[in-house]
């Protein structure tokens, strides 16, 4: 098979449209993923790791994520349509793909921060309750940086589920 330059250009095109949908939907994913997933693990019931137990708003945005979660990708994409034309003013192309992106990556984004902070020892945890800690200080200087090693790791599972993504809504 001859690759004319032609069709290399389109490659290269179509290589940088991918890399920017994935790129800036990793990156709202994890602007809206990132505080939902912390106060998920924050207002989870105490014997599950919660600093600062809500089970009401718990079982809302659980729920919510879940639901979210659940959704095809395709119909996901379908259902944002008329979102996508009001935030980046169309409903086609790479810009538009964004939005789905990042809407879908979000609750996935939540629950792997959720999982993430909840597997930091107890231990630590407690160590810092004791030694004056505020729930803020134990999340931001105790728990985030725990669980950093399967944060990355979560955040790597992401962006390989955004580029799966991005194919379909291409």
């Amino acid at each position: 098979m001859n690759i004319t330059p032609a069709l290399w250009r389109l490659i290269l095109q179509s290589t940088l449209q991918t890399f920017q949908m994935v790129g800036l939907s990793t990156v709202f994913s994890v602007v809206l993923g990132l505080p939902l997933g912390i106060l998920l693990c924050v207002t989870s019931p105490l014997n599950q790791g919660g600093l600062k137990p809500k089970p009401v708003l718990n079982e809302i945005l659980s729920r919510i994520v879940n639901i979210l979660r659940s959704f095809p990708f395709i119909i996901l994409i379908i259902v944002l349509f008329p979102l996508s034309r009001i935030i980046v003013g169309t409903a086609i192309g790479t810009k538009a793909t964004i939005v789905p992106l990042s809407i879908a990556a979000a609750p996935f984004v939540a629950r792997l921060v959720e999982t993430s902070l909840k597997e930091v020892d107890p231990g630590v945890i407690q160590a810092a309750k004791t030694m004056g800690s505020t729930n803020r200080q134990i999340v931001f200087k105790v728990m985030l940086p725990e669980a950093l090693p399967s944060l990355i790791a979560g955040l790597t599972l992401t962006i390989i589920n955004l580029i799966g993504y991005s194919a379909m809504a291409g």
